[in-house]
């Protein structure tokens, strides 16, 4: 399958990091991948640095991870905001569970905490949550990006080039 084949599923909620959603937006559809972005609810979201406001494409209710093939959780204070919702962990449950690439930077890594699957992986995040990364489970490292299995993190908006590769390589697998 080519990569303009494949589908890409961002999650955005407000006060997202806007380098941290809208780069993976703007990399992935000039690399000609489908994406779509999800909201918790229809309206548009707004980034905490002021971008917005972005019109969500659809509701994380209505998406499966049947549809998509990698899942971008991008950081900032959205991820708090994601992590509360069941079909959002629900939905991070069912592409773990299916070996799917789940990307998340900064502290996005929240949400694979909340969705349970964080432990016995490794990967980065922000220093910040760092403690939460290691309470739950998980071998934290300082790394720019980790890959682990099918988890792909990253520490910052420091880290996106880096960040962007690795999905960009998971797409190609």
């Amino acid at each position: 399958m080519a990569i303009s084949d494949k589908h890409v599923l961002i999650l955005a909620a407000d006060f997202f990091e806007d380098a941290e959603l809208l780069y993976p937006l703007w990399r992935l559809q000039e690399a000609e991948v489908k994406t779509t972005l999800a909201g918790l609810q229809e309206e548009p979201v707004t980034g905490k640095k002021g971008h917005g406001p972005v019109k969500v494409d659809t509701t994380v209710n209505e998406v499966s991870a049947d549809q998509i093939n990698l899942l971008v959780i991008p950081g900032g204070f959205a991820p708090d905001k994601l992590r509360q919702s069941e079909a959002v962990l629900a939905l991070v449950r069912e592409m773990d569970t299916a070996g799917k690439p789940i990307a998340f930077i900064c502290h996005a890594g929240w949400v694979p905490i909340s969705a349970g699957i964080i432990a016995g992986r490794c990967a980065t995040s922000v220093a910040a949550i760092r403690d939460d990364m290691i309470n739950a489970g998980c071998d934290w490292s300082d790394e720019p990006t980790v890959v682990d299995r099918n988890l792909i993190s990253a520490r910052h908006p420091g880290d996106l080039g880096p960040w962007l590769k690795a999905i960009l390589a998971a797409l190609e697998d």
